[in-house]
């Protein structure tokens, strides 16, 4: 049968479906704009929840995007077979939830909804189904965390390094791609939400660090002193949340990730082209 994904256009599609072709297995990919064709890979014209174009029979659906716009098409869209599911959400549903920003909070309480309304609407098709929880994801240049600031230090030549105590721990899109190939194929990790971290847990200002000596150009680092970011969370609103958890551990356990799927993620040793989009 067929493979379905929503979001092989994302940082881990980019790795995820060379490998699924790979497989031999044909791949589905559902994108709102037009892409070419490849050899095992249909790219279709369409977006969750309401603007799926028909579909043959499939043996699993694979989502990189919203939770609840995938809920949401399960639950009313009907299936000719019980494909396996494999979804990913965040360890901001967690991360997020005791945040000092009432948005931040709607987050992770909309994450923590996502994920029961999708098991609840798996359960309605009998499909068996597996969300994952990265934590920081890099790799590709499509993330919104890392790539911006690696790409704004190139362009201004400065690379700001805040203070902070707090542990990270990011996660390659390509660990994670492995990690959903392996779910397909293990049914322990059936009715789970996986953490998934990468394999290195070290503090925030050394994370900032590695990135900068990643860049292929020189930047000038600029320290930020703890004293300026705790000023920049009063008269900066947009960057209270970010900067309040400079301090915070934000790491995900990868036992079950070990255990259940066998999956080892890599430490952070970032390299220039990972700052940069595939198509740049």
């Amino acid at each position: 049968m067929t493979v379905l994904v929503f979001g092989g256009s994302s940082q881990i599609g980019h790795f995820l479906l060379p490998r699924l072709r790979a497989c031999g297995e044909p791949v589905l990919a559902v994108s709102r704009h037009p892409r070419p064709a490849q050899a095992g890979l249909e790219w279709l014209v369409g977006s969750l929840p309401d603007q799926v174009p028909p579909l043959p029979s499939l043996s699993a659906i694979i989502s990189f995007g919203p939770l609840h716009a995938l809920a949401e098409w399960l639950a009313c869209t009907p299936l000719r077979s019980a494909p396996r599911v494999i979804a990913t959400s965040s360890m901001s549903a967690e991360s997020k939830r005791e945040s000092l920003v009432p948005a931040e909070r709607e987050t992770a309480r909309r994450l923590r909804a996502g994920e029961l309304a999708l098991a609840a609407a798996c359960a309605s098709h009998g499909c068996a189904w597996t969300v994952l929880r990265p934590t920081l994801v890099y790799g590709a240049g499509l993330d919104q965390s890392l790539s911006p600031i690696a790409r704004r230090a190139m362009r201004l030549r400065v690379f700001a390094l805040p203070a902070g105590r707090g542990l990270r721990q990011p996660v390659h899109a390509d660990d994670i791609a492995q990690a959903v190939l392996a779910a397909l194929e293990r049914p322990a990790s059936s009715g789970r939400i996986v953490p998934i971290g990468g394999g290195e847990r070290l503090p925030s200002a050394q994370m900032f660090a590695r990135v900068r000596r990643s860049l292929p150009r020189a930047t000038l680092p600029l320290p930020v002193p703890r004293v300026l970011l705790r000023l920049g969370r009063h008269l900066l609103p947009p960057l209270r949340g970010p900067l309040s958890r400079l301090d915070s551990d934000l790491v995900a356990d990868n036992d079950d990730l070990q255990r259940l799927l066998g999956i080892h993620p890599r430490p952070f040793q970032p390299e220039a082209g990972m700052w940069i989009p595939p198509d740049a």
